[in-house]
């Protein structure tokens, strides 16, 4: 869940989602910003886990080749760019297709321009997988799809975004609140209440595997705190496995707290502790799609209390994250309550304690 924090001005912002459909790098869009004195991005392909964008110069066939810290296979094409990355143990992949623009002016001046696509695998990665036949027909399918990715998933719920019904006219997209007020201040005067998980939004009665079925409240509808927009966007629409808590279940838990502590995926930045000393330094071990997890609020003890996933890098260089938010009153990259980067000294870049691959 998000953390309880003290209360801060709600603003309304604008959100925009831009999809620049183009490939390579030079893309129009890249251009124009060129033209207008913004910096040309470097950090648009897929990170290598050094938080550079890996290239061979060699050229050749495509190749698959195997790289530590953590254990993770690259498939590069015949022009040495990479083509995927597929890390041990987990399910998500980061695949360059490609580039997008995404966007939030009204709140942020911060724009993540990539060719990174982050999609799920229908199991995790192990080295040699290159050769198994799961992954031949998945890689055949997603290899050059425009279907969306978590990434495109994700703004789905941001401020402003259409609403979108499935077959039975459920809304399962559009501008997601973070919760509703919260006007009895039982929450330590906290704007808005945490705890609205992805079935709230939904409005549906969710049955979780362990038979534990989750009940919707009418006054969180359209709602999701930080851990159920994660759960909303990565389980409900990606199908990655959810757990009905943090205790019942298998699968990914209810919690940012139980995220973190998880056996789920990897661990990309161990959690030492949750103190100020214990923030990761080496925080380019990062890639697209990673959860990253804070520890915002002394009030909630020894737990873990938000969590975001990381969605590259901005036109000025810095890491940013999505997450959904109570100061902005659900999904955003912006900077409302604290700007959306992982590096330097800022609000979140101080209270991140660990991060995890799924």
């Amino acid at each position: 869940m998000a953390a309880k924090k003290k209360s801060r001005p709600v603003v309304s912002a604008a959100v925009v989602l831009t999809l620049v459909a183009a490939s390579g790098y030079l893309t129009l869009e890249l251009r124009k910003r060129d033209d207008q004195g913004i910096p040309q991005i470097t950090n648009v392909g897929v990170l290598d886990g050094s938080g550079r964008s890996g290239g061979a110069s060699e050229k050749g066939e495509e190749h698959w080749t195997r790289l530590d810290n953590p254990a993770r296979s690259v498939l590069r094409g015949a022009d040495g760019r990479i083509k995927a990355v597929l890390t041990d143990g987990a399910r998500t992949a980061t695949l360059t297709g490609p580039a997008r623009t995404f966007g939030e002016p009204t709140s942020t001046r911060s724009k993540v321009s990539t060719t990174d696509w982050v999609r799920l695998m229908p199991e995790p990665w192990s080295k040699g997988s290159e050769d198994k036949r799961w992954f031949k027909e998945w890689y055949t399918e997603y290899a050059d799809s425009k279907e969306d990715d978590l990434f495109a998933t994700a703004f789905q719920y941001v401020q402003d975004a259409p609403v979108k019904k499935d077959a039975q006219g459920v809304a399962y997209a559009g501008d997601a609140n973070f919760g509703p007020l919260n006007t009895t201040g039982a929450e330590g005067g906290d704007l808005r209440l945490e705890q609205s998980d992805f079935y709230d939004y939904l409005g549906l009665r969710y049955p979780f595997r362990d038979g534990t079925v989750g009940e919707p409240e009418a006054v969180r509808a359209r709602s999701v705190d930080c851990s159920g927009f994660i759960r909303l966007v990565i389980g409900y629409r990606a199908r990655y496995p959810l757990m009905a808590t943090d205790d019942a279940g298998d699968g990914l838990p209810r919690t940012a707290n139980g995220m973190a502590r998880s056996n789920e995926g990897v661990d990309i930045l161990p959690l030492h502790g949750i103190s100020a000393q214990d923030r990761p330094t080496a925080i380019d071990q990062l890639q697209p799609g990673d959860l990253v997890f804070f520890k915002l609020d002394t009030r909630t003890g020894q737990r873990l209390d938000h969590v975001g996933m990381v969605l590259g890098y901005d036109t000025e260089g810095h890491l940013i994250f999505v997450s959904s938010r109570e100061e902005v009153n659900g999904p955003t990259i912006g900077d409302l309550g604290g700007v959306s980067r992982l590096d330097g000294n800022g609000y979140y870049a101080k209270t991140l304690r660990s991060a995890k691959r799924l």
